[in-house]
């Protein structure tokens, strides 16, 4: 069962409902970022990693990882050069620990996030579903009371070269503790070390709607692929419970690591296809710091994993 309240359960069933209705119901794949591929690696933190927090991948020398990149949407087979729908694109990064141990960063390609509260998110995706269903009003009306929903989003949002040349930005900030009780707020941050490079929309128009999985196989077939990770540190006066609110890009960051990649993996592999990815980090060291969404997208996430599971023959596993 979820681990959030009985409001945040109903609320999570209701979300998920809502992503159905705006992508269809799709079993066996995620109701968001459906179409993903997983990549293999490890993690190697910065020596600043271990002053901000007491996280054991902190301080360890490398650390295993899969990493799954997607496109957005629900709907499993969206073209990669879909200029609307394609994007926001996904990474998750997850942080082999032990057996049964691990610890994940959720992040998307757009900085920021529409709403502050499940229940407002609620809303954003029954407007947009509406508007898909022809209502087009319905999603004009939220957004119009919803400024930053609107500038989410309007946002510029173009189609990258490869999933190895885009950045991304995790939803949340959390609370960063290091082994003598310093606590500060921060979000993480994951940027390309070659940098991110994009495409025109006539250039994205020219490719094939699977592009950008077929070149990070070749990608990494040739070399591995090398992912700065980041904290932008919160300042004084930030909000740190409000993903809808980001932080100037004066703020203080962190080098937290290194990710390389080093080969694209078998994401239908029965452990990896089990995979929850989970927006809580779980690990002393780095907690949440209260933001509404991170219970909500907790139940989400587990609620629709376990769906999942289910629908290729995982059970509860």
């Amino acid at each position: 069962m979820p681990t959030g309240t009985i409001a945040n359960q109903a609320l999570a069933q209701q979300l998920l409902d809502a992503l159905d209705a705006l992508s269809g119901l799709h079993p066996g794949f995620r109701p968001a970022h459906a179409k993903g591929l997983m990549c293999s690696g490890t993690f190697t933190p910065s020596p600043e990693a271990a002053k901000l927090t007491r996280a054991p991948h902190a301080s360890r020398p490398s650390t295993p990882i899969t990493v799954r990149y997607s496109d957005s949407t629900g709907v499993p087979t969206i073209p990669d050069n879909d200029p609307a729908r394609s994007s926001p694109r996904g990474i998750a990064v997850r942080f082999h620990l032990a057996d049964h141990e691990h610890s994940d960063i959720v992040a998307h390609s757009t900085n920021g996030f529409p709403v502050r509260t499940g229940q407002e998110f609620l809303e954003f995706l029954r407007a947009a579903a509406a508007f898909g269903a022809g209502q087009v009003e319905a999603l004009g009306s939220f957004l119009a009371t919803h400024p930053r929903a609107k500038q989410f989003v309007e946002a510029p949002k173009p189609i990258p070269t490869s999933f190895a040349r885009e950045a991304f930005f995790a939803v949340t900030s959390f609370q960063f503790s290091n082994a003598d009780g310093v606590s500060r707020h921060g979000r993480f941050r994951i940027r390309p070390e070659a940098g991110t490079e994009y495409l025109s929309n006539e250039e994205a128009a020219a490719k094939s709607a699977n592009f950008l999985f077929d070149e990070i196989s070749q990608r990494l077939a040739k070399e591995p692929v090398r992912l700065g990770v980041f904290v932008q540190m919160a300042g004084a006066g930030d909000d740190v419970a409000d993903a809808s609110v980001t932080w100037p890009d004066s703020r203080t960051e962190i080098p937290f690591g290194i990710i390389t990649l080093t080969a694209r993996v078998n994401d239908q592999a029965p452990e990896r296809r089990k995979i929850i990815f989970d927006p809580i980090p779980r690990i002393e060291g780095i907690e949440s710091s209260g933001d509404p969404l991170t219970a909500v997208r907790e139940d989400v996430y587990l609620l629709s994993g376990r769906r999942r599971r289910a629908a290729v023959g995982d059970g509860k596993r």
